[in-house]
Formats: structure tokens, sequence, C-alpha cells
């Protein structure tokens, strides 16, 4: 999906539509949340997963899963204090 820019018309409301093919692309459906950021003055548009369910598809390898558990919370509160400084 890399290099296809789509121009689109901000309403009177702010509100913009993420093309088909964008949301297609980033699995993104109706009623999913998304979480949006201003990077180097680009926003950036991203689908929202819940933590659990991160971490279990980004550990689970076929055939295999990790052996110890990943504290989860931990992990969250380090980003939280990495992103504060």
């Amino acid at each position: 999906m890399v290099g296809i820019i789509v121009r689109r018309r901000v309403g009177p409301k702010g509100q913009i539509v993420v093309p088909k093919v964008f949301r297609e692309a980033m699995g993104i459906e109706p009623g999913d949340e998304i979480a949006m950021e201003i990077r180097e003055g680009e926003l950036s548009i991203r689908p929202v997963m819940d933590p659990e369910s991160f971490i279990e598809d980004f550990c689970s390898i076929p055939k295999e899963r990790l052996t110890r558990k990943i504290d989860i919370k931990k992990i969250l509160e380090e980003e939280v204090e990495e992103r504060l400084v």
C-alpha cells in the first residue's frame, strides 16, 4: 500500500472519509477504534488493537509459542513513561 495518495476534503464538522482501499488494507471495519498521531507535521491514522491481542498475535509463531509469560502491564507502563520523558 506504499505510495498511494488519495485527496479528501474535510467536512464542516472536521470529518473525513477513509477510502475503502485503505480501510481494507489496514483491516479497519465499521465500529473499530483508530488512533491518530501527529508526527513531524504528518497525521498518522492506524487501527487500535487491544494490548493482549497484539502481544498474542505478535508472539505467536506457527506451531510454537513463547514459553514464558509476558507482563503486558509492565510493557505498557514502560511505554507510557518513555513517551512522557
